[in-house]
C-alpha cells in the first residue's frame, strides 16, 4: 500500500483530452506535482495532486493553499490556473486539484548545487534574487499572508523575455493575518526556520525575514550562516547568544564558535555590494523578532532592511580595472556626478593621479568628460564585468608583471591540482 501512494492518484491514466502527462515534477509532504501539456495549444501547467490519504489537518492546509493562490497575482509569485474541465475528475480523493504555472528552469535548489556555484551565485544572479523574492515577500506580506516556508526548494526559475525569474511556490504553510496577528503554529522546513520557532512563541511576519536572510547568505556563499555542519537543535542555544550585528557563526580548528559581522570569502560579489548586503542581513538575521527588519518607515510602511534593499538594487556602480596593478576598484555612482569627480575618487584609492588617467570604455573609448560618469553603467541589474572599464596610467610606456596574486583564505588548508 506504501508503495501504491507514490503513484498518481488517477492510475495509468496518461491522457486528459488534449492533455496529456509528461512527467511527475516532484512531490512534498501530502501531494505530487506533474507537468501536463496540451497538445493542441502547446500550453504546459503544472498540476498539484493530493494523495489518497489525508489527516483532517493536512486537508485544511491543502484548501489553505488553494484559496491563497487564487487571490494573489504577481510576476515573483507563482500564479495559479484554472483546472482544465477535462481533469477535474481524476482527483479519487475529492479534493479540488491546483494548476499553476508550470517554470521550466527548475528551482533555487538546483541552481545552487551547480559545481560552479560552490562559493556562492555569480553578483547578477544575486541582485535578482534580491529583486524578485524581495517583492515577492513584500507583496504578500501586503496581502497580510506570511509564508513560513521559505527555502531555495520553494524558489523556481522562470524564463521571461530573456531574463531568469524567480517565483515563490508552495504556499501549503502560508497563513492569512489580520492586522497585528500573531501566530502559534510550528511549521516551515528546520534549516530556514526563524529561532522563535523552535520555542513555541508567538511569532508575525518578520519569521519570513530570517528565512529570506539565510538565503541570500547562502546564495552569496555557498553555506548557510549559522554553523551550517549541524541542525538547528543542535546550534539554537549556542547562536542565541550572537551579537546584534552578527551574520555568521563557525566552529574554528579548536572547536570554539567564531562570529562574524562580515559576509565569508570566496564569494563573487563585488566590495560596492558587499557593505549595503551586510547591513541588510544584519537586520534580517536579528535574533529578537521585534528588531528583525529594522524599524518601519512611517511613508512607505517598509521595514529598515526592504528600504536599504530597495537602494542595492538602485544602485549604479563602474568597477574600474586597473591595468598597472590588475587591481579592481569599484565605485558607486551617484546620478549627476561627473567623469573629473569620479577621477578624483579613482587618484585616492589607486594613486594614479586624475592628470595621468586614461579611463577607457570596453570599446577602447575614452570617457566623454562632457557626459556623466554613468554613461560607462548599463541599465538593468548586470554582472560586474559589463560595467568595466580600464584604467591606463599615461606615465607608464610598460606594464610589467609578475603581479601579486590574492592571497587564499586561511582556512584553505589544501589546493589540489
Amino acid at each position: 500500500m506504501a508503495m501504491a501512494m507514490e503513484l498518481p492518484p488517477f492510475g495509468q491514466i496518461q491522457t486528459c483530452g488534449p492533455w496529456n502527462l509528461l512527467e511527475n515534477l516532484g512531490f512534498g509532504g501530502f501531494a505530487h506535482v506533474y507537468l501536463f501539456q496540451n497538445m493542441e495549444t502547446q500550453e504546459k501547467i503544472a498540476l498539484k495532486v493530493c494523495r489518497l490519504e489525508l489527516t483532517p489537518r493536512n486537508t485544511d492546509r491543502w484548501s489553505r493553499e488553494i484559496q491563497i493562490m487564487k487571490k494573489l497575482k504577481h510576476p515573483n509569485v507563482v500564479t495559479a490556473r484554472e483546472v482544465p474541465e477535462e481533469m477535474t475528475h481524476i482527483s479519487l480523493n475529492r479534493l479540488p486539484l491546483l494548476a499553476m504555472e508550470y517554470c521550466s528552469r527548475g528551482d533555487l535548489r538546483k541552481l545552487l548545487g551547480r559545481p560552479e556555484n560552490t562559493c556562492g551565485l555569480r553578483e547578477v544572479n544575486v541582485l535578482e534574487l534580491l529583486h524578485d523574492v524581495g517583492s515577492g515577500i513584500q507583496y504578500l506580506h501586503d496581502n497580510k499572508i506570511i509564508h513560513r516556508d521559505l527555502k531555495p526548494e520553494n524558489i523556481v526559475l522562470q524564463d521571461v523575455d530573456g531574463r531568469l525569474v524567480h517565483k515563490i511556490i508552495d504556499l501549503g504553510y502560508a497563513k492569512d493575518l489580520d492586522q497585528g496577528s500573531l501566530c502559534t503554529s510550528f511549521v516551515g522546513t528546520l534549516q530556514y526556520l526563524a529561532p522563535e520557532l523552535f520555542y513555541t512563541e508567538p511569532y508575525t511576519g518578520t519569521v519570513d525575514y530570517w528565512s529570506f536572510g539565510t538565503m541570500i547568505f547562502e546564495c552569496c556563499c555557498g553555506l548557510r550562516p549559522f554553523l551550517h555542519n549541524l541542525q538547528p537543535v543542535q546550534w539554537v542555544e549556542t547562536v542565541k547568544d550572537k551579537g546584534s550585528e552578527d551574520i555568521m557563526a563557525e566552529e574554528d580548528e579548536d572547536g570554539e564558535v567564531v562570529f562574524s559581522t562580515c559576509l565569508p570569502q570566496p564569494h563573487h560579489l563585488s566590495r560596492a555590494v558587499v557593505e549595503p548586503l551586510e547591513k541588510i542581513l544584519q537586520l534580517m538575521l536579528q535574533w529578537d523578532p521585534v528588531k528583525r527588519g529594522g524599524v518601519v518607515h512611517p511613508n512607505t510602511k517598509k521595514p529598515l532592511c526592504f528600504e536599504l534593499l530597495d537602494q542595492l538594487l538602485s544602485l549604479k556602480v563602474v568597477h574600474v580595472l586597473n591595468m598597472g596593478t590588475a587591481r579592481l576598484h569599484s565605485f558607486p555612482l551617484s546620478p549627476d556626478e561627473s567623469v573629473n569627480s569620479l577621477q578624483t575618487r579613482v587618484e585616492r584609492e589607486t594613486g594614479v593621479a586624475a592628470r595621468d588617467q586614461e579611463i577607457l570604455l570596453k570599446v577602447g573609448v575614452s570617457l566623454d568628460p562632457r557626459k556623466p560618469a554613468r554613461q560607462c553603467v548599463t541599465e538593468g541589474l548586470k554582472d560586474w564585468d559589463s560595467n568595466m572599464v580600464f584604467l591606463f596610467d599615461k606615465t607608464l610606456t610598460k606594464y610589467r608583471g609578475p603581479f601579486s596574486t590574492r592571497q587564499p583564505s586561511d582556512k584553505l588548508h589544501t589546493i589540489s591540482e
